[in-house]
């Protein structure tokens, strides 16, 4: 019987993501992974090489479909808003992508995949720039950086509206301050650039 490798990838793919966003790179172990994968360890090895070389693909994986999966729609400021609120509700969806982002940011001296990844972040940024028409490219950088910063910290830091407001389910309002800060912002920057 041949060997499926695409579901194998798959298969430790998802369990790395697991391990990763619950444990942290330095506190993820690869046998555990296997273990959920149902995959022996040296076929992990196998595909992705290292620890590193897993957490690398476990994180450019996540960002595909979370980050690139969400498009700016519309145009004028009101887009930075939808684009907001859709990439927190994509969040919601994935909150491992949150933690795994903030692990890396705890954990690791250097981003993961920097070159490949800045250029998807300027292209995201480009996206909202040409929707809203009146922000020059470093506002819409930071535009972006303010939506994924607020976005993440919301699922990789529960605990925190536990201490605030009481409680960790309000999604719907939360949504809508994201959805308020980011068109407001870009109304911000458009009367200024």
């Amino acid at each position: 019987m041949a060997w499926d490798t695409e579901a194998t990838r798959a298969a430790l793919l998802a369990a790395a993501v697991l391990e990763f966003s619950e444990n942290g790179f330095a506190g993820a172990r690869v046998d555990r992974i296997s273990a959920r994968a149902g995959i022996n360890r040296e076929r992990l090895y196998s595909y992705f090489g290292n620890k590193r070389q897993l957490f690398e693909a476990v994180l450019a994986d996540q960002l595909v479909t979370i980050l690139d999966g969400v498009p700016v729609c519309g145009s004028g400021c009101e887009a930075a808003g939808d684009f907001a609120g859709r990439y927190f509700d994509a969040c919601k969806l994935h909150p491992a992508l949150p933690r795994l982002v903030f692990w890396e940011g705890l954990e690791l001296v250097h981003p993961i995949d920097v070159a490949t990844r800045t250029s998807r972040a300027r292209s995201k940024a480009t996206e909202l720039e040409l929707a809203i028409g009146d922000i020059d490219a470093a506002a819409a950088d930071e535009l972006l950086l303010t939506i994924v910063t607020l976005c993440h910290a919301w699922f990789a830091t529960p605990n925190v509206s536990l201490i605030v407001v009481g409680d960790d389910q309000a999604h719907a309002r939360r949504r809508e301050t994201i959805t308020t800060i980011a068109m407001g912002w870009a109304r911000q920057f458009a009367v200024t650039a």
